[in-house]
């Protein structure tokens, strides 16, 4: 590992100060995934930022409704949260569906956002990837490609982000909020991170600089009846192969509110907006759930080794929201 400065940051505008001062710097949240990175040679900061001190350490009623969520809550505190737990089940069962207790006792939800791809070329630094080094080529798309995107890819990535949490938040709207030197600013998650393009190496929309200060959940109703599935290659902890997160509100067998999020999928949480319209207003069973699976896959574009993902969505598509139907209907 490359040696390394480390400094610990106890206000917003101390960390935007130490940051600024060492264009080689980079925060250090739990760094569950920064620090693997680092051992790896891919990350090589010249100076760490701790910003585990900094007052972003709770969950609280946001104004007008929902949850503020502080960008260094960790994954254990939010997924116990009472709040999250009665409103927003799927994201505590995100949660809990990612990593191990201690990693979730030591990760933060800021830092989850920012976790890296596990594309096994973006973490070997012997080998191209245009994610870690642009330009260098993708030898995912020819190579090991497996568990990669079906979704929003291109010929330059192919990797995809391995978030639970991400997939839930983007469901439900979530609202990414950050500080740079020149003020603040908001972000939708669905927003958040970029296309990938000709450029995978740009992952996010933060400004340079920019420190997550929280997430805000708006207030959604619907989001009282949801649930999170994952599929994972070992029963384990486990990175997942497809997923999904679902909130479903049916009234006298009719969709009256539905949310839907992918993960695994893309190569950021892939929200299914095609899915959504087609739920909307439609009879809540079998026949509608498979149309609008159909709907969101439409545009798969599988790899000749992952095709299995478009069957393995379109299944969990039709198996949560009828789980959540029948539910309903009791």
């Amino acid at each position: 590992m490359k040696e390394f400065g480390y400094e610990r940051a106890f206000d917003v505008s101390g960390a935007l100060a130490l940051l600024d001062a060492d264009s080689g710097a980079r925060y250090l949240g739990g760094g569950t995934n920064l620090v693997d990175l680092m051992k790896a040679g891919v990350e090589r900061p010249t100076r760490l930022v701790d910003v585990r001190e900094l007052p972003l350490d709770r969950i609280e009623a946001a104004d007008g409704g929902g949850l503020r969520i502080g960008a260094t809550v960790t994954n254990s505190d939010l997924a116990a949260h009472p709040e999250v737990r009665r409103n927003y089940p799927a994201l505590t069962q995100a949660v809990l569906a990612g990593a191990s207790g201690q990693l979730r006792n030591m990760a933060t939800v800021g830092g989850n956002l920012l976790q890296r791809t596990r594309c096994g070329y973006f973490t070997d630094v012997t080998k191209p990837c245009n994610k870690r080094v642009p330009g260098s080529g993708c030898p995912a798309i020819e190579g090991e490609h497996h568990n990669h995107a079906i979704l929003g890819a291109s010929g330059h990535c192919a990797a995809v982000h391995p978030s639970d949490m991400g997939v839930a938040l983007t469901a439900f709207d979530a609202v990414v909020s950050y500080e740079t030197a020149d003020g603040p600013g908001e972000l939708p998650l669905t927003d958040f991170y970029v296309p990938v393009g000709d450029t995978p190496h740009l992952e996010t929309a933060l400004p340079p600089g920019a420190l997550i200060t929280g997430i805000t959940l708006p207030p959604a109703p619907v989001a009282a009846f949801s649930r999170y599935r994952k599929v994972r290659e070992r029963a384990s902890y486990a990175f997942a192969i497809g997923s999904i997160a679902v909130a479903l509100d049916v009234r006298d067998g009719v969709v009256h509110d539905v949310r839907l999020a992918f993960g695994a999928v893309a190569s950021r949480p892939w929200r299914a907006r095609a899915a959504e319209a087609v739920l909307t207003g439609a009879p809540a069973d079998g026949e509608t759930f498979a149309a609008a699976a159909d709907a969101e896959l439409a545009d798969a574009e599988p790899l000749p080794h992952n095709g299995y993902k478009v069957a393995l969505m379109r299944n969990l598509v039709v198996a949560v929201l009828t789980e959540l139907a029948e539910e309903a209907a009791r």
